[in-house]
């Protein structure tokens, strides 16, 4: 028998059960055509139940203009994530990147790095991250300063 998520290539049911027997929440993160999305579940019998779920769409509302899904949306949508995390009390999670392979210095280990940044602790290896040059932009024509970013999103938080 071949269930249906796994035959249309959705779900790696291998993958989805190391992650659920760890018995740590799992912090979710795709990346799509045009955005990203990171989202923070715990298992339940009935389904996985979402915590909360920040996509690059809200930036806009910590007053950041940036959309799309290159490294420093990525890295600000996994912070915006980690103060949310923080908010019900999460300490530790486990990353779950779906049938996407995680690479080395590419997007999903910037929001991940955002993640971590923010608070959370997470299993990882301190060589997987981008470079602090990228996550700042500098490769960019018009790069954003991300300590400024971060330093405006403490503040915005210390005013909730």
């Amino acid at each position: 028998m071949v269930f249906k998520r796994k035959e249309a290539g959705i779900t790696d049911y291998s993958k989805r059960l190391k992650l659920l027997k760890s018995r740590e929440r799992r912090f979710i993160v795709r990346i799509t055509g045009k955005g990203v999305i990171a989202q923070l579940a715990e298992y339940s019998d009935v389904g996985d139940r979402i915590l909360f779920t920040v996509t690059d769409k809200s930036l806009a509302k910590y007053g950041v203009d940036l959309r799309g899904n290159n490294i420093q949306v990525c890295y600000l949508v996994g912070y915006i994530a980690g103060i949310e995390a923080e908010k019900n009390g999460v300490e530790t999670a486990v990353l779950d990147t779906g049938r996407r392979k995680f690479r080395k210095g590419g997007r999903i280990s910037a929001c991940l790095k955002g993640f971590i940044d923010a608070g959370v602790e997470v299993p990882h290896g301190e060589d997987v991250f981008p470079d602090k040059k990228r996550i700042d932009g500098k490769h960019l024509k018009s790069p954003l300063k991300m300590s400024e970013v971060v330093k405006n999103f403490k503040k915005m938080e210390e005013k909730a």
